[in-house]
């Protein structure tokens, strides 16, 4: 992938106020790919069931399709996602968001998404569409 877009997208994940709230790190970017990393804070995210929020892995999710999806250098937006929550993490485990390209049109493109703690356990499946709008990323 083009250096500078690389570049360009590691330090707007630095400086994202949600990704920094939730203290995602971004330690793999490639072409269609990418690995973000979260440790799962019970104080932080857990629902009323004392289990994992959805909506925390949800975000790690979608913080991972967000950086795979902007690779090309152009403007990448959701249109579907689809999410299955296998099991629920053990508190302070290091979680792991593996997003991967699987196909690419002119205009849309599906990326598989996998959920792991760091034992190597799946936490989640996920299958997403972005489209593309052609719009050069803001902070290139």
């Amino acid at each position: 992938m083009d250096q500078e877009v690389k570049e360009a997208i590691l330090r707007a994940v630095k400086k994202e106020p949600f990704a920094r709230a939730l203290n995602m790190e971004l330690v793999k970017l490639e072409k269609g790919h990418s690995v973000v990393h979260m440790t799962y804070e019970p104080e932080k995210m857990n629902n009323i069931y004392d289990r994992a929020h959805g909506g925390a892995l949800f975000a790690l999710i979608d913080e991972a399709f967000e950086t795979a999806g902007q690779t090309d250098g152009t403007v990448a937006v959701a249109l579907n996602v689809n999410v299955t929550y296998v099991s629920s993490p053990k508190p302070g485990l290091q979680l792991r968001a593996e997003a991967r390209r699987v196909s690419q049109t002119s205009k849309t493109a599906s990326y598989d998404i996998k959920v792991t703690d760091e034992n190597g356990n799946l936490i989640a499946l996920c299958q997403a569409l972005a489209f593309d709008t052609g719009k050069p990323i803001p902070f290139l």
